[in-house]
């Protein structure tokens, strides 16, 4: 039998009109994602606009995500957002009260844009020891700036035997290759968050896939992790592989409004709204948008791909 990846889906937050939490949508969007056939959840990530959470949103999420998920598949969840060391390493713990099976730091928020990676390190390994046993991972957040982790770094940190969990966005298959290789035999998952690059870093042995086209077609997500490595279907995935690097752009213009728009689309009962301002939600938007789902539509029936409905 052919290796399968694994996808981990960055969710989105479903807010009201009034720009509360809709946490009856978080239940059925949290629903949607295992039944498109996620392996993981990432709550309280960039997609769910956690900069715009206050610190008990972020626990609520978490905490309802892992409520929802009932041990299916594990969550992991930020619990690093700046200032001292002492005060993150607090919020890492209350994150993993809340049920998340790892707490993911960012990466530029342990250290500044001018600082070294000496002082990553340091900073890193003050986090670790201030966090007890508390499984931890890191993500290469392009907010407030990207800090992405040399490979030789990453193999020094998963060698603590702390780090579980890794988001990769170097966007550089060579990169990913090399923190795969380095890692090898340890109790950690890299997951890529690049599409362009999905087949690529699965084959170089990257556990799956973590990226916001999920939160448009997951099921499609799913089923290139489930076939990458499938000799019968290559030429399914090579058109599949070809469709994500066609319509990358399209996935990008005013996220994660676009993604909400697109599951009303497809039936979800989710309103557009955000509290991150990501520009104007366009007509012309909105026709690419259409353009996108039609070409979805006719690669579904040309690869055989079913919808998995909303509850």
């Amino acid at each position: 039998m052919s290796r399968k990846g694994k996808y981990i889906p960055v969710m989105i937050t479903p807010f009201k009109e009034n720009k509360e939490i809709d946490y009856k949508q978080l239940t059925a969007l949290t629903e949607f994602y295992l039944n498109a056939g996620a392996k993981g959840l990432f709550a309280n990530c960039l997609s769910s606009e956690m900069f715009e959470l206050s610190e008990e949103e972020r626990i609520q999420i978490t905490r309802h995500v892992v409520d929802v998920a009932a041990g299916a598949v594990p969550v992991v969840s930020t619990g690093t957002f700046g200032g001292e060391i002492s005060k993150q390493a607090d919020f890492v713990k209350k994150i993993h009260e809340a049920g998340a099976d790892a707490v993911i730091a960012i990466t530029s928020l342990l250290a500044a844009e001018n600082e070294s990676d000496d002082v990553l390190d340091a900073r890193v390994a003050e986090l670790i020891e201030r966090t007890e046993t508390v499984p931890l991972g890191f993500y290469e957040c392009p907010v407030p700036y990207k800090r992405v982790l040399s490979p030789e770094q990453l193999k020094k940190y998963v060698d603590t035997g702390r780090v579980v969990y890794h988001k990769d966005t170097s966007l550089d298959i060579a990169s990913v290759t090399r923190k795969v290789q380095l890692t090898e035999g340890q109790s950690f998952e890299l997951y890529d968050a690049y599409m362009v690059n999905a087949v690529s870093s699965q084959v170089a042995g990257a556990a799956g896939l973590s990226c916001i086209q999920g939160n448009f077609v997951p099921e499609l997500v799913v089923w290139i992790c489930d076939h990458f490595a499938d000799a019968a279907k290559q030429k399914e995935v090579d058109i599949v592989q070809r469709f994500f690097v066609d319509n990358m752009d399209v996935m990008h213009h005013v996220y994660p409004i676009i993604a909400k728009y697109f599951l009303q689309k497809r039936g979800f009962d989710i309103g557009l709204a955000t509290r991150r301002d990501v520009g104007v939600f366009t007509p012309e938007i909105a026709r690419d948008l259409d353009a996108f789902y039609d070409r979805y539509q006719a690669l579904k029936a040309e690869i055989g791909l079913t919808d998995i409905q909303f509850a």
